[in-house]
């Protein structure tokens, strides 16, 4: 995707400048996921309740929005609650979409002026009518914006993701529309919640926790991973381009290898015959 120059001008003066030089506009991932991590543990930090930590979460969400807002970044999804998340105390969840529906309200007039486009993803059963209200006014008003495509995963796991995909093929199968031998990666990967998204390229972790926690477990098969100790409240702008020139020093090869040897590149993958290329 070609992308434009950075201009610290039209960033309104709030994102480093020394940071930014060091970004390459053309090799800007298209698409940044993040693992929102470390809310309860800011709170208990500062011996706050659980939900002051959220709240604080829920002014992160902003500022990483409109970074990557700001940078034209293609794609933003963030993973606010899993299917796992029913789990906690009931109060904490109500606390939680509570804080979801206040966003959307507060952020709705922010998302349209600044042509970003809102979608939820993940299972919208389970989720109280009020809630499901929210998001389907948010994405009705929002859905011609071109801009920054900002997903939310609520109600989401991997795992569910998959069996979803996997029922509406057996559907196509049993339907008659689909031979199981016509079955491919394509095919599963146009039943996925992400099926009009472009895979991540760079998945954020924060508060320093290594594990993937069932987010997007098809999509992140190539995706670069990033850590950071910073927990989500304490996320800002430095951390995030912190992230992406961390992203833009990886050598991606997508399974193959690439060798200089007297002037030529040699490029191949596992099966294929080598192919050099260069002058």
């Amino acid at each position: 995707m070609a992308m434009r120059r950075i201009d610290l001008a039209k960033t309104g003066g709030k994102l480093d400048e020394a940071l930014l030089s060091r970004l390459d506009p053309a090799r800007m991932p298209a698409h940044v996921a993040v693992i929102m991590d470390g809310n309860g543990r800011w709170a208990a930090q500062r011996k706050l309740p659980r939900i002051a930590g959220h709240r604080a979460g829920a002014d992160a969400v902003r500022r990483t929005v409109e970074t990557a807002a700001r940078l034209g970044l293609g794609c933003l999804t963030l993973y606010a609650f899993s299917t796992e998340n029913w789990k906690r105390p009931r109060l904490e969840v109500r606390a939680l979409m509570d804080l979801l529906m206040e966003f959307l309200r507060k952020e709705l007039k922010t998302l349209r002026d600044n042509n970003i486009r809102f979608r939820l993803i993940g299972r919208s059963d389970g989720l109280h009518i009020s809630v499901l209200e929210q998001i389907r006014r948010a994405e009705l008003a929002t859905m011609q914006n071109t801009g920054l495509r900002l997903n939310i995963a609520i109600n989401y796991g991997g795992r569910a993701e998959l069996v979803d995909a996997c029922r509406r093929v057996a559907e196509e199968v049993a339907a008659g529309r689909l031979r199981p031998e016509e079955i491919n990666e394509q095919v599963i990967q146009a039943k996925l919640y992400t099926h009009m998204l472009p895979d991540p390229d760079l998945l954020v972790r924060t508060s320093g926790e290594t594990r993937i926690s069932n987010f997007l477990l098809w999509q992140i098969a190539y995706s670069e991973i990033y850590i950071t100790e910073t927990l989500w409240p304490d996320f800002c702008e430095r951390d995030f381009l912190s992230a992406l020139i961390a992203y833009q020093q990886r050598d991606r090869r997508f399974g193959g290898v690439r060798e200089a040897s007297q002037g030529l590149t040699l490029e191949w993958n596992a099966g294929e015959r080598l192919a050099p290329t260069g002058d």
